[in-house]
């Protein structure tokens, strides 16, 4: 899928706050969790994690 406008500023909060880029692209569902989770342990998955979800859905 191609990167679009819309896509932008998700990938900015994506890197400021990872779980707030997923909650825009995917709202509250499993993947929300698991970024909360991975974020907590460490803030590098969160944002890899985040940034795959917003790239590949």
């Amino acid at each position: 899928m191609p990167l679009t406008c819309a896509d932008i500023p998700k990938l900015l909060c994506a890197i400021l706050l990872p779980p707030i880029g997923v909650f825009l692209e995917k709202g509250c569902d499993n993947h929300l969790i698991i970024c909360i989770l991975l974020t907590i342990l460490g803030y590098i998955p969160g944002i890899i994690y985040a940034c795959y979800i917003i790239l590949f859905y």
